[in-house]
């Protein structure tokens, strides 16, 4: 297991709600952040799977090892929508070995597919591998024609 010439990158269909959820669960724990069970997620990624404005892809070698989760909202600064990804996740003993880069190469072009004008990812400072990985892939989160740096705020409700 691990070679990411056996790797394929699917999209995720409601069916596949209770391995998505699983991933997400075991992300959560790795990170330590708080989460609802795998369970909690797996009965929302099977709703969340049937809307047009969500997308999952999942990795598999062939069982599932990482997924992308990402959403698309309308903008008025464009024709088409903005992706967000969500969630990119593969399992920490597989990690450096191209499978992110599948996963963030496929929702790419799916997301192109789909007509995004733009896609936007979250990534905490202290991150530096992640920060570096998304700007390895052309990322950044310096606008264009800017110098200063992007943040992002959040409140809970």
């Amino acid at each position: 297991m691990g070679s990411s010439a056996r790797c394929e990158v699917r999209a995720a269909t409601a069916a596949d709600a209770a391995v998505v959820g699983g991933l997400l669960f075991d992300f959560n724990t790795e990170f330590e952040s708080p989460t609802p069970s795998a369970e909690a997620f797996a009965a929302r990624f099977a709703t969340l799977l049937e809307r047009d404005d969500v997308m999952v892809l999942l990795a598999e070698d062939p069982e599932p090892v990482g997924f992308a989760y990402l959403t698309l909202r309308p903008t008025p600064y464009g024709d088409g929508p903005l992706a967000q990804l969500e969630e990119l996740y593969v399992r920490p003993q597989l990690r450096d070995r191209g499978i992110g880069t599948r996963l963030l190469t496929r929702a790419l072009a799916d997301v192109r597919g789909r007509g995004a004008i733009e896609m936007h990812i979250n990534v905490d400072e202290v991150d530096v591998d992640t920060r570096r990985f998304y700007e390895r892939h052309g990322f950044a989160n310096i606008e264009p024609g800017t110098d200063y740096r992007m943040l992002f705020y959040v409140r809970e409700l």
